[in-house]
């Protein structure tokens, strides 16, 4: 993957200060053209990143598809029971595989939805549709590209290098010992819902990544959590912030317990309350808009007490969400007003913002390490 790094990027705008003295990085990061483009591809394209759950994927031969970094991902499970991820893209050319978000695959096999190439859930090709005339060919040559592909506690990631770096293993350490007995994998699939925001994708990471301004954006949710319990803590590829459900509150479908709002870097957010998991990723669309997916999963999707909890919780959720986007829009004009170049950091209230910008630094400066000298800026 070749990187175009973004004129100006300089040794100063990725020094690390410690977070009393550090100032917010530059709001070009988020408005100009040239960084959506290095974001995608100096900072998702080389992590791992969330594509699904394994609740979707029950039976042999059933499918889902993910957007990586631009990329189409389809993941399968084979005869055997084994989960595999490929490009979902036809070798032939370039046509897709599949064009449904999941589903069963049509007598177990990957047939490209433009020309009818098939291929075998092992990636090998399989069938060629009236090449019998064209020389030198050999099937062997043209099997599906494949895609690293990691599973946690029921969740799916995949990585689009080579030799994926970190392992999972280092990103999620310590995650589950932390929210337990709740368990990630025991829960069910029950809705997804997508917004378009009109910011760049890292005010909104920016946004999640403190309650700072929870009071000022979200009174009702200032409501539900104990703010003045609010915590938040940073580990080396994800930060938590937690707080305990006020007693009593339960109007939202969350017994009393503790509420954990995890981010692991660079795009993707775990909200686990007792009983729910709901997953967030935060997808870049244009310098100015990104696109965030909700998919919510819960221990009971079934009895009609817990489908009461559940629209009262998607409900509230949405709310909140909205709350959310007005306030990251205002934010991106802000941004792009050419009155704020960067700012501080509040060292009690902002830890998490620090963290997910520092790890972005780290990351901006990998790229630019692998990048040929006159790539640079």
């Amino acid at each position: 993957m070749t990187v175009s790094v973004p004129p100006g990027l300089t040794a100063r705008d990725l020094h690390v200060e410690p977070l009393e003295r550090a100032e917010t990085i530059p709001a070009r990061w988020y408005t100009a053209p040239a960084f959506h483009a290095f974001d995608r591809e100096a900072v998702l394209a080389r992590r791992w990143q969330y594509a699904g759950h394994v609740s979707r994927l029950p039976d042999p031969g059933t499918y889902l598809c993910a957007d990586v970094a631009g990329r189409p991902v389809v993941i399968v499970r084979d005869r055997e029971g084994t989960l595999r991820a490929f490009y979902n893209v036809c070798r032939h050319r370039g046509g897709p595989l599949a064009m449904d978000a999941c589903g069963h695959l049509h007598k177990g096999v990957l047939q490209c939805q433009y020309h009818g190439w098939t291929y075998r859930l092992d990636g090998s090709l399989r069938g060629v549709p009236r090449f019998d005339r064209t020389d030198l060919f050999d099937k062997r040559d043209y099997g599906l590209v494949p895609v690293a592909l990691a599973e946690w506690d029921g969740l799916l990631f995949v990585h689009l290098a080579a030799d994926p770096q970190p392992p999972i293993e280092e990103v999620i350490a310590g995650i589950g010992a932390r929210i337990a007995p709740q368990r990630l994998a025991t829960k069910t699939f029950y809705r997804r819902d997508v917004y378009d925001v009109a910011c760049n994708w890292k005010v909104y990471v920016d946004n999640y990544l403190e309650g700072y301004h929870i009071p000022l954006v979200h009174p009702e949710l200032c409501q539900v959590l104990d703010y003045r319990a609010y915590v938040t803590e940073t580990a080396r590829y994800h930060s938590l912030q937690y707080s305990p459900i006020r007693d009593g509150e339960q109007q939202y479908g969350a017994a009393e317990g503790d509420a954990y709002y995890y981010f692991l870097f660079p795009n993707m957010m775990l909200n686990i309350l007792p009983g729910r998991l709901q997953v967030n990723l935060v997808e870049p669309l244009a310098p100015d808009r990104c696109r965030v997916i909700f998919d919510y999963y819960y221990d009971d999707v079934a009895s009609p007490e817990a489908r009461r909890a559940i629209e009262r919780d998607l409900a509230f959720s949405d709310r909140v969400q909205q709350e959310d986007i007005a306030i990251c829009e205002h934010v991106q004009r802000g941004l792009a007003s050419g009155a704020y170049d960067r700012g501080r950091f509040s060292a009690e209230c902002e830890e998490g913002v620090y963290h997910f910008q520092t790890l972005l630094k780290e990351a901006y400066a990998e790229a630019l390490a692998n990048t040929p000298a006159e790539a640079g800026p």
